[in-house]
């Protein structure tokens, strides 16, 4: 091995602990933590512990404890503040739900940028605009007489509603790039429930978050902090101007009359 050989492994072994220390801070920047993304945090233990305990407890306990929180037709009559609250402490498939993992990503991307008030508030809107949305309609059909009775006792809980809507918000303030790929994931999915139609509840509820979750973007932009709002100001203009505008290149400079002094002295200011 030659000393210039010796030389790059030693420098290479000396930037292994920094690039180790960097790839650790950006890992745990899309993780919530207790200081930097509190509601997050919080707001995820409580679902671990639902899921947990839905997975691993005593089933009748826990179907009680689902029918007794769903915002089915009926309970969002009697209680509606109740099991409206309720139904968002419980993640649809458990441990095993990909909600899980998409809200712990979401939501902490989206509070690191608004806080955790607004993105409180964009959960819970579409949270309760998409549940009423949906289940008003089935109330209504079944006083028609076009639904049978059991339709207002149906099982509906979850966090999905809510986390499409931070997903909706969220794309506003990411790169253009990224935003079009969340709008494009989530809007598939939106469309693959809308074609499998397994839960029409469910399936119109998704989309209906989505576009509650988009519509929010002007209202929580709004009120960023002085630095993130300058960072948005600073890629929306670079997006605004013509690529063709920076490749024109300068107009030579044209020769007048009388420039002769003035470019005697500065040669001469060069010169010294």
């Amino acid at each position: 091995m030659t000393a210039v050989d010796a030389d790059r492994n030693a420098h290479a072994t000396a930037a292994a602990p920094g690039r180790l220390r960097t790839a650790l801070r950006r890992l745990g920047r899309l993780l919530p933590t207790p200081t930097g993304t509190p509601f997050t945090f919080c707001y995820g233990l409580i679902l671990l512990g639902t899921a947990v305990y839905a997975d691993f407890g005593d089933q009748a306990t826990v179907d009680q404890l689902l029918r007794d929180s769903s915002t089915d037709a009926a309970h969002l009559t009697d209680q509606p503040l109740v099991v409206l609250v309720a139904s968002a402490l419980w993640v649809a498939g458990g441990l095993y739900s990909a909600y899980g993992v998409a809200f712990a990503l979401v939501l902490t991307a989206l509070e690191r940028r608004v806080g955790g008030a607004r993105t409180a508030g964009v959960f819970l809107v579409g949270h309760v605009l998409a549940t009423l949305a949906t289940e008003l309609p089935v109330a209504g059909a079944v006083a028609a007489g076009q639904l049978p009775e059991s339709s207002l006792h149906r099982l509906d809980y979850g966090i999905s509603f809510g986390l499409m809507a931070c997903i909706g918000a969220l794309s506003g303030l990411v790169s253009r790039p990224a935003r079009w790929a969340m709008l494009g994931v989530a809007g598939a999915m939106c469309a693959q429930d809308l074609i499998e139609l397994i839960d029409p509840l469910a399936s119109a509820g998704h989309p209906i978050a989505l576009l509650t979750g988009v519509a929010c973007r002007s209202l929580i932009r709004d009120g960023l902090p002085g630095p993130a709002r300058a960072r948005e100001r600073t890629e929306a203009e670079a997006d605004a101007v013509p690529p063709a505008r920076a490749a024109v290149p300068a107009p030579p400079r044209q020769r007048v009359e009388g420039d002769e002094p003035r470019a005697a002295a500065d040669t001469a200011l060069r010169g010294r």
